[in-house]
Order: structure tokens, then C-alpha cells, then sequence
């Protein structure tokens, strides 16, 4: 197992369903949170599951797209709210069948690679789902939204995307995972962002031409019903067979860090797209 999987202790925390109707500006918050306390060794290594309503996370690079204020119109008309992430990536689709894993750990002893940090979530996800572990691979999927080269696919159909957010010796390993659904619809919705975002203008950097057939939800994949919530409950039963894990959310002397990290982000979120406007 990856030495960096196998924590004597995981703190383990479940808004898989409180988060649902929040803003995933209080998730990036929460990571940045966890990243500070884990980083700075005041709490265990952390796993956190979250799931959002409808929402299309935007990357910096998005948000330079020549219209992308016509962009955000046309997700708001499909019912999804747009934000801004404080990482890299492009844009991704947020829904409650959508769900997210962090993985939070500390380098304050070891450092910790990018790619270290990476397959760490791809032996996670493997564990996840042993009957398709073979089947898993990490290579970017060109043609899915927010492509990037530890994609997860099955058949060359990507499910899942991996991130990093890296704070004061912490780093949130962030996955999001299609698990119910429709994969295509959601890359159907990003395509047409684009194509009303960029009007086919000629810009410095390249954005993904998104064919949506190359993405599919772990349910369409293993051609069965799979639930985030039953995802939820298997990924606590794995943690729980490879270390202590203490369910349990902040305390209330961690909640002061949130609350500087959340003021932080929002105010960020506010400024880039006041600049659409």
C-alpha cells in the first residue's frame, strides 16, 4: 500500500450531505483550512467527502475566455451557479451526483511530490473500486473538460479529474469523481460554455475542444447503479481498515481559521467576476 495511504490515524470528515446546498466556496475554504491545520501538525491526516447542488467550477484561464460573461449566462439559464476555484484546472461540473474526496496531508517531516500526491489518490480510488482496479488508468483524456495527465478512465472514458492546493506544509489532494449519471450530458453543458464563451477567437492559450462521448460516470461504466452515497460509506469502511479515523468535524478553535480562509476566498471569488461585469 502507498506508505502515504497507511496513516496510523485519519481524521475523517462528511459533508457529503451538509454541503449540498452550499456555495463550493466553502469547500475550497474548508481544504485551505485543512491544509493550514494538518500542515502545521495540529490535527491528523484528514479525508473529507463533499457534494454540491449544480455548479460549474471555473479556472483562472476560464475566466479569461473573450466572453466569458455570455458563458455564465448560459450555465444560469441551465440552473448552474459559476464560481472561481483558488487552483489550477479548468472548468469542471459540480452535482449532487458528483462526488468530491480531499486528502489532506502534511510535509512537514517528508516532502511530498506532485506526482507522489497524485498516485496517492489513484491507489485510493483503485482501493474504491477493486473490480475495475486493473482497468483504472491515469493519463490525460483528450477532448474531456479540465484534461490533465493523471485523468482517470476506464476504456479511455474519463470519471474522474485530480487537483492539488498546497498551503503552509499542507496539500489537499482533491478528486472529483462522476459517479452517477450521465457524463457526457455534464461535458455537453462545458462544451457549449466554450463554444459561447470563446465565439472560435484565436486566444493565447489553447482551450479543450470537449467531445463528450470520452467522458462517462462510473455507474454508465460498470454498467451498474452506483450511489454517492454508497461510495460515502465504502470509502469510511476502507479508511477504517488501514488506521484509527475519528469522524468528527472543526472544533471551535479550528473555526477560526476557516472563517479567515472563507472571507479570503469570497472576496477573491467577488473581484474576478466583478471583472465581467
Amino acid at each position: 500500500m502507498n506508505h502515504l495511504l497507511n496513516q496510523k490515524k485519519w481524521r475523517f470528515i462528511d459533508q457529503s450531505i451538509s454541503s449540498k446546498n452550499r456555495t463550493p466556496l466553502e469547500s475550497f475554504a474548508m481544504d485551505d483550512t485543512l491544509c493550514h491545520l494538518v500542515g502545521q501538525g495540529m490535527c491528523d491526516s484528514t479525508i473529507r467527502t463533499w457534494v454540491h447542488d449544480k455548479t460549474v467550477v471555473l479556472g483562472i484561464q476560464d475566466h479569461r475566455l473573450p466572453f466569458v460573461q455570455e458563458g455564465i449566462n448560459l450555465l444560469e439559464n441551465r440552473g448552474y451557479q459559476a464560481i472561481v476555484r483558488n487552483s489550477g484546472g479548468l472548468a469542471v461540473v459540480l452535482d449532487p451526483g458528483v462526488l468530491n474526496i480531499s486528502i489532506v496531508l502534511s510535509e512537514r517531516e517528508h516532502l511530498i511530490s506532485i506526482n507522489d500526491g497524485y498516485d496517492v489518490m489513484v491507489e485510493l480510488i483503485k482501493n474504491l473500486f477493486p473490480e475495475v482496479a486493473n482497468d483504472i488508468k491515469a493519463y490525460e483524456i483528450v477532448g474531456s473538460y479540465c484534461p490533465g495527465s493523471y485523468d482517470l478512465s476506464i476504456d479511455g472514458r474519463k470519471f474522474a479529474g485530480i487537483s492539488q492546493r498546497r498551503i503552509r506544509q499542507g496539500i489537499a489532494v482533491q478528486i472529483y469523481l462522476c459517479i452517477e449519471g450521465s457524463g457526457s450530458e455534464r461535458a455537453e453543458l462545458i462544451r457549449d460554455f466554450y463554444q459561447v464563451s470563446l465565439k472560435n477567437e484565436t486566444t493565447k492559450f489553447v482551450y479543450p475542444t470537449i467531445k463528450p462521448s470520452v467522458m462517462a460516470s462510473l455507474s454508465e461504466l460498470l454498467n451498474r447503479e452506483i450511489t454517492v452515497y454508497e461510495t460515502v460509506f465504502n470509502l469510511q469502511n476502507f479508511v477504517q481498515s488501514i488506521g484509527d479515523m475519528n469522524l468528527e468535524n472543526l472544533h471551535d478553535t479550528e473555526t477560526e481559521y476557516y472563517d479567515f480562509y472563507l472571507k479570503r476566498i469570497f472576496e477573491r471569488n467577488k473581484r474576478m467576476l466583478e471583472r465581467n461585469e
